[in-house]
């Protein structure tokens, strides 16, 4: 009697065995199943035609998506963000940043809209800097100053482009020695990539064959209500910066790292952008001398917040600036899609940098790439609401 009820008892360890089996492989097929999901979601960067410029080359258009239905658009004529679909606060999807629907538009020549900015992203005092005792003349565009890489900067270029398998967009351009008066050949990488934590992450590198300035940057400018028909005033800023660099009456540095206490550059903790806008002559074009924790390279450098809508940006870089631009030269010239003029403070910039001039500046964070160095940053735009 014992040995059968012996024998039942084995029979049911097998068929609770072979259940547990069941289950575990039910589970780890249905995690498998979630993350090819997920992964085939982030895979599917979409391209389409975005026209074709004068010279015959095609412009593609590429939209990054992820699991909770964000979209950004990419253009490889100027590496340009034309588009980014955020929910609001009530699940409202909007796009947050300035930009067009078509090609002709950003050719006949835009305030950097969404580009990628080299190969120096701001101003250069007079266009020159010197090297090892030799002096370079770049091409000067911003009255006397040369501005964001020149007449031809990278924002005006055919970057080649090429959609990655984990969903993220890779963008190429070898800009020649002499190109707007720089020296070297400087290979550039920008890989932009959506994650599904709602982080718009783009990442720079560039090698070179001669010693040059490199300083890269996004220029998106972002309205976070997600209508272009207001402004930004009513949108609260907060950068992690004690100084900032003031200018003199042609936006340049003058040298000085300046205490933001007691200014309206105190940006420490929140503040309604337009409540002291009118202290600032010309309004806010300036960078902020960034906190950076040691030990930290990638940082949470600065949080924009829009009340309306709820929606929340943070700006993560390893970069030692930002620059602030309050929208200040839009006049209302320039349109959207649907006929809504950019008027002035329509939208600002958040653009992380090393410091203007620095090439003029030895005792600013240098920025001479030289043969054998590899140039490489970080910068992630993260979308929340609250």
């Amino acid at each position: 009697m014992s040995l059968i009820f012996y024998q039942q008892d084995i029979r049911r360890l097998i068929n609770w065995a072979v259940a547990v089996s069941l289950i575990f492989t039910t589970l780890i097929g249905c995690a498998e199943q979630k993350t090819q999901q997920n992964e085939n979601q982030m895979a599917a960067v979409k391209k389409e035609s975005f026209g074709t410029l004068e010279d015959g080359r095609e412009v593609s258009l590429f939209t990054l998506s992820n699991e909770d239905g964000i979209e950004v658009e990419i253009t490889n004529y100027g590496g340009t963000v034309t588009s980014i679909r955020t929910p609001d606060k009530n699940g409202n999807f909007e796009n947050v940043v300035l930009g067009f629907d078509s090609l002709e538009k950003y050719t006949a020549g835009v305030p950097y809209f969404g580009a990628l900015i080299g190969r120096y992203g701001n101003r250069i005092e007079d266009g020159t800097f010197s090297i090892d005792g030799k002096q370079y003349q770049l091409a000067t565009n911003d009255g006397d100053n040369h501005l964001h890489g020149g007449e031809q900067g990278f924002d005006k270029v055919l970057w080649d482009a090429a959609a990655q398998d984990d969903g993220s967009l890779k963008l190429t351009y070898l800009s020649n020695d002499g190109e707007e008066g720089y020296p070297g050949n400087l290979e550039v990488t920008v890989v932009y990539t959506l994650t599904n934590e709602n982080e718009l992450k783009i990442e720079y590198e560039a090698t070179t064959d001669k010693a040059t300035p490199v300083n890269l940057t996004n220029h998106s400018y972002f309205n976070l209500s997600g209508h272009p028909d207001s402004t930004i005033l009513d949108h609260q800023l907060k950068i992690r910066a004690d100084q900032y660099t003031p200018v003199n009456d042609e936006l340049i540095p003058t040298g000085e790292l300046a205490s933001v206490a007691g200014t309206p550059f105190d940006f420490t903790e929140f503040h309604k952008i337009g409540g002291r806008i009118d202290q600032v002559e010309g309004g806010y074009d300036h960078n902020w001398v960034l906190n950076q924790p040691e030990g930290d390279s990638l940082f949470h450098a600065a949080t924009l917040y829009d009340p309306g809508s709820g929606r929340q940006m943070k700006v993560f870089t390893e970069e030692p600036g930002l620059q602030f631009y309050s929208g200040n030269f839009l006049d209302g010239s320039l349109k959207g899609p649907n006929g809504t003029p950019f008027v002035q403070h329509a939208a600002l910039c958040l653009e992380t940098q090393h410091f203007p001039n620095s090439p003029n500046e030895p005792d600013f964070p240098s920025t001479i790439l030289r043969p054998g160095q590899t140039y490489q940053t970080t910068t992630i735009y993260k979308f929340e609401t609250r």
